[in-house]
């Protein structure tokens, strides 16, 4: 059952919040079939496997930041502020949740961790030998020629594709005349 859950999807649910890679109990609710509630339920009931660096509670601010990055109104009236799991706290979620279809969809989550962490791995691998070669190159005492005018293009170019796309402004919604 390897197919439970599309590899992306699981990845398009994973955030950075505080410097950590987590998932919000909502989407890991939604993941193994269950109600948000019945699974913070069973995380209260188990609250010492949840230490705080497998598991946050979501500030009001991070909440409101949430809600702006996906655009909604409101998540449904919660009373309470959202658990955020870390990838040990998601990996612990499977010892409470004695179900077939729980521990699946924990197996496919933690391979889109490693895999986001693989990709992070290389990401930084390519930038470090890439800053390497450009000391390298700017060492040298030489005269600029044109070969060397191409190889500060390349490394111009390369070093934008890099860069994260930059945040995408904030609509004001008005009558502006």
């Amino acid at each position: 059952m390897s197919n439970l859950v599309p590899q992306e999807v699981i990845e398009s649910k994973i955030y950075l919040i505080r410097g950590h890679k987590v998932m919000l109990d909502r989407d890991l609710a939604g993941l193994y079939g269950v109600e948000t509630k019945n699974l913070n339920l069973q995380v209260k009931r188990n609250i010492s496997r949840f230490p705080s660096d497998f598991m946050l509670v979501l500030t009001r601010q991070e909440v409101m930041n949430l809600r702006l990055q996906f655009a909604t109104s409101s998540w449904g009236g919660r009373r309470y502020q959202p658990y955020a799991f870390t990838e040990q706290g998601v990996a612990m979620l499977s010892s409470v949740l004695n179900s077939e279809r729980a521990i699946e969809v924990n197996i496919a989550i933690m391979r889109a961790f490693v895999r986001l962490r693989e990709i992070l791995l290389t990401h930084k691998d390519l930038a470090d030998k890439i800053a390497a070669l450009e000391l390298k190159y700017k060492n040298h005492d030489m005269k600029f020629s044109e070969y060397d005018k191409h190889i500060t293009f390349i490394f111009e170019a390369i070093r934008q594709l890099m860069t994260p796309p930059p945040e995408p402004q904030k609509r004001k919604i008005g009558f502006h005349p």
